[in-house]
């Protein structure tokens, strides 16, 4: 990423150039990039390749003016901290699903990052409703923070009898829980954009992706609350977890939304296309 690129972006998150590669400078960062850059699968329905390079990812966040899924969004979001001077690692992780379940290999993409004042934080810009600033990598205690309360903590044994790892316990996976449920399990071995390919045509295809069975368009809002496109269903969520629903109507409502509350400009409405459609 260039300059000018560098300079792009920040100015699609509405931020000055950090100084220093510095904490302050990363959770300022991650949450700018949280209110400014949906979390949103409209690709998939809208027939537009999915595609783990990253020009064609920074093309697609900053000069096109759209979100994306974790591939896309974390995948961007480390080429700038990389570009900034952070030292940046992509890890892979497996989504807990219903019953506990974990997901497929690559099933999600999140960054570790160390910054210059020492600092060692698990970002992720590509969840939908998560941490709203980086997680304390080394930290096995709670961590509090406006999205709900965080833990890091080595995982247990998986469904095979795994616990990951190949070198003790430093390299065991981790458990990543919010609010006492465990969201994803992290491998801390470093990957590869290339890596994540089959995960992010998996998710783009298979039936049963919850990708492909349905429409969302999400992010932060300035007070610390949230708001969903999810089809024709607009959802404001409260900082207190109060929520307001509404289905709008007509297509140029929904055009709209996407426009007035996402900054994303659409030609048509998109529709939910199931699978084999798209990335």
């Amino acid at each position: 990423m260039n300059t000018a690129g560098i300079d792009a972006y920040l100015r699609r998150l509405g931020v000055e150039q950090p100084a220093r590669p510095t904490v302050d400078a990363l959770r300022e960062l991650h949450l700018r990039h949280l209110r400014t850059v949906p979390f949103e699968n409209l690709s998939v329905h809208l027939g537009e390749e999915v595609v783990l390079e990253e020009k064609r990812l920074l093309d697609k966040v900053v000069q096109g003016r759209r979100g994306g899924f974790c591939y896309e969004l974390n995948g961007a979001f480390g080429a700038l901290l990389a570009a900034l001077g952070h030292d940046v690692t992509l890890l892979a992780a497996r989504v807990y699903g219903d019953g506990g379940r974990l997901g497929i290999p690559y099933d999600h993409l999140v960054l570790r990052v160390r910054t210059v004042d020492g600092g060692d934080w698990l970002a992720d810009v590509g969840f939908g409703a998560h941490s709203h600033l980086p997680l304390a990598f080394g930290e096995r205690g709670e961590q509090e923070d406006p999205g709900g309360t965080f833990r890091i903590v080595e995982a247990g044994a998986d469904a095979a009898g795994a616990r990951g790892g190949h070198d003790g316990a430093e390299a065991a996976d981790l458990d990543v829980t919010r609010n006492g449920r465990p969201v994803y399990r992290l491998e801390v071995r470093p990957r590869a954009l290339d890596d994540f390919t089959a995960g992010a045509w998996w998710h783009s295809t298979s039936p049963a992706s919850h990708f492909t069975r349905s429409l969302v368009c999400s992010r932060i809002t300035e007070d610390g609350g949230r708001i969903t496109l999810s089809g024709r269903r607009f959802t404001v969520t409260a900082p207190d977890g109060t929520r307001r629903e509404r289905e709008i109507g007509t297509d140029e409502e929904v055009l709209g939304v996407y426009r007035d509350r996402f900054g994303i400009g659409l030609d048509a409405v998109p529709t939910v296309r199931g699978a084999g459609h798209g990335g």
